[in-house]
């Protein structure tokens, strides 16, 4: 029994061939006993292109169709946020593991109603904060609850990248409606960073949404169209108490329109110190009052091959992993990973933000 545990082959659906070729397929494609089975697309040349890089027998542009096959364990879904409660909700009713791409859904009844029908389905259902898998990270989560720098006070995130800031062409991520922006794509990391690190949820929510690139040229006709979505946040947070927390507060300043260095960076300040973690995986501690950053040794996460090195393509290699060998072992968890229902309390927050800059208020959350 052990034996055919061990070499039980786990298939792999992929919906999205976007993202997913840079970072899921080639995750994937790097674990023992996964195979990936087929991938779908709208557009079939697309998909068709990517299985042939990557040796993908089973080709779709209906993704239904991926999904009805029996030999698909797990669905990734690599799709536009408006597209992901459709897809879920049909791969949970023929009771496959699913993958969904951040952020979850459109807003928190959509997340609500996967939540739900996760929990009813009773299989693998989990969201792609792959940062969580980080070494960097974990540690410096053990650290925090270690009481290495006390009782938090306060949080700081910045992402900062100029990969839209040079006009390109208007695409699904231009546009709010499909679930487009900075907040849901990035801030969805951020907000699930400091739940995760703090495991304390976040009470209230001021922000500022902006768009500094307002037109791109539309890749067909060449013609300017209007960017409905946000490429930079400005967020204040205030965090409930716990443990670890007390009266804590959280800032996260992220822009793809920003020149200079790359910038994924997590800071958090308590009573007794800092640490930082960076993009490259480095951890810094600061103890009160000694006026320096000094370096925390951690364990170097690799990379599988295909991907280019950054911290998600560190992480997803570790969680795709992680995922395949809960998936072989008959297991409906993985042990740190964000669940659906981490995935809602994310959408609670994105829903309180956009509100907030709307009304120029502090919006509680939920």
């Amino acid at each position: 029994m052990k034996r055919s545990t061990e070499d039980r082959m786990v298939g792999v659906g992929i919906v999205g061939a976007g993202f997913a070729r840079t970072t899921q397929i080639p995750g994937f494609l790097n674990c023992r006993n996964a195979r990936v089975v087929a991938i779908a697309s709208r557009r079939r040349e697309r998909a068709a292109a990517v299985a042939q890089e990557f040796g993908i027998e089973h080709v779709a542009d209906d993704w239904k169709d991926l999904i009805a096959r029996d030999d698909i364990d797990l669905v990734s879904v690599v799709t536009p946020p408006a597209t992901h409660m459709e897809i879920t909700l049909a791969a949970l009713q023929r009771g496959k593991a699913v993958l969904c791409e951040k952020p979850m859904a459109m807003d928190a009844a959509q997340a609500k109603r996967m939540t739900d029908s996760a929990r009813e389905a009773g299989v693998l259902a989990l969201i792609d904060h792959e940062l969580r898998f980080l070494s960097s990270r974990r540690k410096m989560r053990a650290m925090l609850h270690s009481g290495t720098i006390g009782t938090v006070r306060h949080c700081n995130y910045v992402f900062r990248s100029d990969y839209r800031g040079v006009l390109g062409t208007w695409d699904w991520w231009s546009d709010e409606a499909m679930g487009g922006g900075t907040l849901g794509a990035i801030g969805s990391h951020a907000i699930d960073s400091f739940r995760w690190l703090l495991d304390a949820e976040v009470k209230e929510v001021c922000c500022v949404l902006s768009t500094h690139v307002a037109e791109r040229p539309d890749k067909s006709s060449g013609t300017m169209r209007r960017v409905t979505s946000d490429d930079t946040v400005r967020m204040l947070l205030r965090f409930a108490g716990s443990p670890l927390t007390k009266g804590a507060t959280g800032a996260a300043s992220l822009s793809v329109v920003e020149s200079g260095r790359l910038q994924n960076q997590l800071e958090v300040y308590g009573s007794s110190g800092a640490l930082m973690v960076e993009e490259s995986g480095e951890i810094w501690h600061s103890p009160a009052g000694s006026g320096a950053w000094k370096t925390v040794d951690v364990d170097r996460d690799t990379v599988a091959s295909g991907m280019r090195d950054g911290s998600w393509s560190r992480g997803f290699t570790n969680f795709s992993c992680a995922i395949i060998n809960a998936l072989r072992e008959g297991r409906n968890t993985v042990d740190g990973a964000a669940t659906f229902e981490d995935g809602y309390r994310v959408q609670l927050v994105l829903d309180a933000a956009r509100a907030s800059n709307k009304s120029g208020c502090w919006v509680a959350v939920g």
